[in-house]
C-alpha cells in the first residue's frame, strides 16, 4: 500500500495544476472579452481611439465586433468604412478595396459612398510603393501599371458620380499624375521595342500614348519614336507626317533638331 502513495500524491499535484491552469484560462478569457458588455457608443469610441492611435489591427477587431453585435444602424455602416480605412493605413490594399467595395454594395445610398471610392483609389495608388521604391529607388512607371490604372478608374468614377464631393479636387490632381505615370510606362515599353528592333511594336505603343495621353510630357517623345520607327522601316511618308505633327504642336522640343537633321536621309 505504501508504494501507491507517491503516485496518488503526484496525481493530486497534477490535478491541482490543471485546476489552476483552467482557472487562469477562464480569468484570461474574461479579461480578453472585456468589450462584451459595452454599448455600441463605447465600442465605437474605443475603436476610433485605437484607430487614431495607429493601432490598426486592434481597431479592426473592435469594429468587427461592433458589426457583429450591432449589425444595423449608422454605427455599423461607419464601422465598415473605418475597417477599410484601417486596412489602407496598414498597407493591405486588397483588404481595403474589398471592404470599401462591400460598403458600396451594402449601402449605395450612404452619404459616404464618395469617400469609399476615394479610399479605393488611394489604396490602389499606394499599392506596392513602400519597400521597393524606398530600397531600390525603382521608378513608378517601370513597374506593373495595373494598380495605377485601377486607381485612375476609381478616381474617375468618383469624379463622374460625385462631382461636388470634397474629395474630387485631390482625386483630379492624382489623376493628372497617374496619366503622366501611365504615359511614361507605355513610352518606356516603346523605347524597349525600339532598342530591340521591333519597330512596328514600338510605333503601335507610341501611338497609344499619343491617342490616350495627350498633353502629357510623354507625348512629344512618343511622336519622336513614331518618326524614328517609320524611318527605320523605310516609310518616309508616314515619318514625315509624324514629324510635322511634332513640329506643329511642340516646336521647341529638343528632339526636333536631331529629327530634322535626319529627314533628308
Amino acid at each position: 500500500m505504501s508504494g501507491t502513495r507517491p503516485y496518488r500524491g503526484a496525481f493530486i499535484l497534477v490535478a491541482a495544476c490543471l485546476t489552476l491552469a483552467l482557472g487562469g484560462c477562464a480569468l484570461f478569457g474574461k479579461s480578453a472579452d472585456k468589450t462584451k458588455a459595452w454599448p455600441v457608443e463605447k465600442l465605437y469610441a474605443e475603436a476610433m481611439k485605437q484607430l487614431n492611435a495607429g493601432n490598426y489591427q486592434t481597431a479592426i477587431g473592435y469594429f468587427e465586433k461592433l458589426e457583429g453585435r450591432f449589425p444595423f444602424g449608422r454605427y455599423a455602416q461607419q464601422a465598415q468604412l473605418e475597417i477599410a480605412y484601417a486596412y489602407y493605413k496598414q498597407d493591405e490594399p486588397d483588404s481595403a478595396v474589398s471592404e470599401a467595395q462591400r460598403f458600396v454594395r451594402m449601402y449605395p445610398r450612404n452619404p459616404n459612398v464618395d469617400y469609399a471610392y476615394y479610399l479605393m483609389g488611394l489604396a490602389e495608388y499606394q499599392r506596392g510603393r513602400g519597400l521597393i521604391q524606398r530600397v531600390f529607388g525603382m521608378k513608378r512607371w517601370k513597374r506593373d501599371p495595373e494598380p495605377e490604372r485601377q486607381a485612375f478608374r476609381y478616381f474617375a468614377e468618383l469624379v463622374r458620380r460625385f462631382p461636388d464631393s470634397r474629395y474630387v479636387p485631390d482625386a483630379r490632381a492624382r489623376m493628372i499624375y497617374l496619366r503622366d505615370s501611365l504615359a511614361k510606362y507605355d513610352l518606356y515599353i516603346a523605347d524597349f521595342y525600339m532598342k530591340r528592333g521591333a519597330y512596328v511594336a514600338a510605333i503601335d505603343r507610341a501611338k497609344y500614348v499619343v491617342d490616350h495621353y495627350q498633353q502629357t510630357p510623354a507625348t512629344p517623345r512618343a511622336l519622336a519614336v513614331i518618326v524614328e520607327g517609320y524611318r527605320r522601316l523605310g516609310l518616309k511618308g508616314p515619318a514625315e507626317d509624324a514629324l510635322r505633327v511634332l513640329k506643329l504642336n511642340y516646336p521647341k522640343d529638343p528632339a526636333l533638331v536631331r529629327l530634322e537633321a535626319g529627314s533628308g536621309g
